[in-house]
This record gives C-alpha cells, sequence and structure tokens, in this order.
C-alpha cells in the first residue's frame, strides 16, 4: 500500500502537531531560569524569573509514587509569578535510588532547604513550604518544627500533622471536591488548627479551599490550586504580581501525544501483515476470559499475602503486585481464549518498534513536564521482568481486537476499563494495605483507550503485545516507588 494523498495529510498533521506542542512547551520556560542538580545524591530541580534579586523562595514537594516533574505546575506558575521554587525527588522515587525510609523523608527536605538557600536569588529570610499528599505531612511537620524559617505552608491533599493554633504558620488546606477523604481530613486539619483566619500578618491565618471538579492527581494540574496557592503566598509576602501566565503544559503535552497517534494511524497500512490468525475463539470465550480474569487475579494476589509482603514485592511498592495481578489475569483470559496466533520475527521486531514510538509518543516529553520517564539503573532492572508480567494480558487484548470494527473495538475498550477497574477495587476489598491501587484508577480508561487504538492501527496481536507490554512495564517501573 502506498502513502497515498489522505495518509500524507495525516502524516504532515502529525508532524504540525509535535513541533507546535514541543514550542509551547520551551514558550512556557520563557522568562526562567531552570538548574537541574543533586546534593547528598537526591536529584533537585530549580526554577526561578530570570536575574532575581532577593525573592521569596519556595520547597516543593511531591506526593507517593510521584516526582519532581509532577509538581512542576505549581513551579512554573511561581516562578512566573517572581517567586524561586526548589522541587526533588525523595528517597525511592523518581530518579532519586535511595530506597523508600518514610522516617528519612524530612531529612530529604532539610537537603532541599540547604540546596535552596545557596541559589543567588532567593532571600533567606522570605521561605514557604508546599506539598502534596505524602509531601503534606512532610511540610506541614517542617512547618511546625521550625516556624519561625518558613512564612507559609500550603498542603495540598493533605494527610497528617500536628497542627495548631500557632503552627505552621498561615497554613492552606487545599482538596479536590472529588477526593472524599482528603477533604474530610482537611475540615479535620482546619478545626484542629483553629478555624478559618484571615489575620496572616501573626502567621496565624487559616483557610480551606476545595477545587472543584478535581480529584487526587487532577488537582496537581488545576490552575484553580495553583492560583489558590499564588494567592496565600502573594498575601503572605505582601507582594502585588501581575503574571498573567496560566499552566497549559499538560495540553501541549495532550497535542504531542495525539500527533504521534495521527502519524501511526498514517503510516501503520504501509507495514507488512506477519501473523497467521489461526482458529478464531467465539464471543463466549472472549467475554467470558476478561471476565473470570479479575476473579482469578484477585485470588491469586490473596494466597500470594499468605507468605509474601505484597507491598514490597519484587523490590518496589504496589508496582510488583500489580505486576503480578496483570499476570494472572491475562493467563487466565489466554487460558480460556485457548488460542495463539503464530509469532514471528517480524512481529517481534515490529513489537519493538511501536514500544519505541510509545516510549517517545508518551515519555520524550513527559520529562519535563509531569513524569520521571528517564529510569535510573536500579529501575531499569525492574522493567523487563514487569513488562513479562503484563504480556499475556495485552497478548489476550490484541487477539480479541483482531479484525473487528471500530464499534466493536470501543466496545471492548469499554469492557476492559470496567474490569480493570473493577477489578482493582475488589482487590483492595480483600487487600487494604495495597491502598495506592486506588489512585491508579482514573487512569486505566485512557491508557487502555490508546492502546487499544494502537491495537486497532496495527490489527497484529503479537506486535500490539510486545510494543503495550513493554510500554506498560515501562510505565510501572517509572512510578512506583522502590521499597526497603
Amino acid at each position: 500500500m502506498r502513502l497515498n494523498h489522505k495518509r500524507l495529510g495525516l502524516l504532515l498533521l502529525a508532524i504540525l502537531l509535535i513541533a507546535s506542542s514541543w514550542l509551547g512547551i520551551v514558550s512556557a520556560r520563557s522568562g526562567l531560569a531552570v538548574r537541574s542538580f543533586q546534593q547528598d545524591d537526591i536529584p533537585l530541580l530549580y526554577v526561578a524569573p530570570q536575574q532575581a534579586k532577593a525573592t521569596p523562595g519556595v520547597l516543593v514537594a511531591h506526593g507517593f509514587a510521584g516526582s519532581k516533574q509532577l509538581m512542576l505546575g505549581y513551579a512554573h506558575v511561581l516562578a512566573h509569578a517572581g517567586y524561586a521554587t526548589l522541587l526533588w525527588d525523595f528517597d525511592g522515587h523518581g530518579a532519586n535510588p535511595t530506597r523508600l525510609q518514610r522516617h528519612e523523608l524530612q531529612q530529604n527536605l532539610d537537603v532541599a532547604l540547604q540546596a535552596l538557600l545557596k541559589q543567588p536569588e532567593v532571600d533567606p529570610n522570605r521561605l514557604a513550604l508546599l506539598g502534596h499528599s505524602m509531601g503534606s505531612g512532610i511540610v506541614m511537620t517542617a512547618g511546625i518544627r521550625d516556624p519561625d524559617r518558613f512564612a507559609a505552608t500550603i498542603a495540598v491533599s493533605p494527610t497528617g500533622a500536628d497542627v495548631t493554633p500557632q503552627a505552621p504558620r498561615n497554613l492552606q488546606l487545599q482538596a479536590g471536591s472529588g477526593e472524599g477523604g482528603f477533604v474530610a481530613n482537611a475540615q479535620r486539619l482546619l478545626a484542629q488548627a483553629g478555624g478559618a483566619n484571615t489575620n496572616l500578618a501573626t502567621g496565624q491565618g487559616r483557610e480551606l479551599v476545595v477545587v472543584p471538579g478535581v480529584e487526587h492527581i487532577t488537582i496537581l494540574f488545576s490552575d484553580g490550586s495553583h492560583q489558590a496557592a499564588l494567592r496565600w503566598l502573594d498575601a503572605t509576602f505582601g507582594t502585588r504580581h501581575r503574571s498573567q501566565y496560566v499552566d497549559r503544559r499538560m495540553a501541549w503535552y495532550g497535542i504531542h501525544l495525539l500527533g504521534w497517534l495521527i502519524g501511526l494511524a498514517a503510516i501503520a497500512p504501509l507495514l507488512p501483515r506477519s501473523e497467521a490468525l489461526g482458529r478464531k475463539s467465539t464471543p463466549l470465550q472472549r467475554w467470558a476470559g476478561l471476565v473470570s480474569a479479575p476473579f482469578a487475579a484477585v485470588a491469586g494476589l490473596v494466597l500470594l499475602s499468605q507468605k509474601f509482603d505484597l507491598q514490597d514485592l519484587g523490590g518496589v511498592q504496589v508496582g510488583g503486585a500489580v505486576g503480578v495481578w496483570f499476570l494472572i489475569a491475562g493467563l487466565t483470559w489466554l487460558g480460556v481464549l485457548a488460542r495463539l496466533p503464530r509469532p514471528t520475527l517480524r512481529s517481534v521486531g515490529l513489537g519493538v518498534a511501536l514500544f519505541g514510538l510509545l516510549w517517545v509518543a508518551f515519555g520524550a516529553m513527559a520529562q519535563v513536564v509531569w513524569l520521571q520517564w528517564w529510569l535510573i539503573p536500579i529501575r531499569l532492572k525492574l522493567w523487563l521482568p514487569l513488562t513479562i508480567a503484563c504480556f499475556p494480558w495485552f497478548l489476550a487484548s490484541g487477539i480479541v481486537q483482531q479484525n473487528i470494527g471500530g464499534g466493536k473495538r470501543v466496545l471492548w475498550w469499554l469492557g476492559q476499563s470496567l474490569v480493570l477497574v473493577g477489578g482493582f477495587v475488589l482487590t483492595l476489598s480483600f487487600l487494604p494495605q495495597l491502598g495506592f491501587m486506588f489512585l491508579l484508577l482514573p487512569l486505566f480508561p485512557p491508557l487502555m483507550g490508546i492502546l487499544s487504538f494502537v491495537a486497532g492501527c496495527l490489527n497484529q496481536a503479537w506486535v500490539s503485545a510486545i510494543g503495550s507490554a513493554l510500554f506498560f512495564g515501562w510505565l510501572l517501573a517509572a512510578g512506583f516507588p522502590l521499597s526497603a
């Protein structure tokens, strides 16, 4: 098949979208000084206005399974408004190779503080703290421990700390309207801290902001959350900034990903078909396999929990258990299908090439927008085991989606999304120690949608399975904390 005018047009559109998205990301950094460095083996990222002098400094702490990249929305908004910000990877997170020891996380913040104080743009007498989830507890504790050092503390999706009406100074609590328990926890902390108070001059300012329409992850990309933090800091330091910056980097990231997917759709028909379909499974087998898979996975994890600590399975917190869940569920689905297309060297090669495309499409920009995508050596060792664990699921998914129309493909995407969400909810009802799995649930529909689109473009089970498993394994290796 030749590259006709329609496909050439799609390819040109893809190139235009990718190029424009990178221009958008570069322009978001215009006027900012951005420096990456390490101190005491902790990766640090400094974002501040260019040529700033004696500007307030803000330490920005991520949550569990996060990274410094995940908090860049706050850093960009604050830096464009005149603040110097410092972000870092806690032990076991992102590019930090030290395995997670929760009692040492406060020391990570102390290292970040010393690094912030060394930056020439920072006024050491005007400092503040901002943290999300796990990081919120760390920054509140730091503000309580040293109230004279930090003029304000902002706790986003707050966990817990021994707050009082006096400490930390000028406490703002934020929670998304879709976070449920975090809203209730924020209300409890506000009452414990003395209730709402507008007297920031004495350090007793107290406020709860419920950000509408967001949950535990999307609050980090919410302009409402960013602007509430900026307003609180401006009120604390008595400054007036006229920044019009709104952080739209995630929108540019979405355009970048869309461009690559359109490019794949343009070139996929040119690729050779290299798989023999073999005997076709029945619709009953396909759906029965999908529906039974999560029950088998839950039962398998419950049995494994009798002998193994699932939280630290494979040297990565929760991520190892997620991999085992996909392994058991995928093998169950394949067993019910009772058929496999024959792989070829060409399909293996195309599968690896597909992973390369997904790696660039999803991760190249993620590294500077929201996710530590480059794997440090200790994480790279986790990649292939996690890939192997995920492979049966994506092979079964590829088989059932071969040679079907767009409407049925949407149905399979919905089916997989519902089964994954429901299966993980069922898992947590039996294994509450894996509670962080709950935060993954909103990610499954878009991820499965992207991978279903890829499977539809290629229509080759082994190619889509190899590429998808390598990609999903990389995502798990990148995202979860290293266990002790």
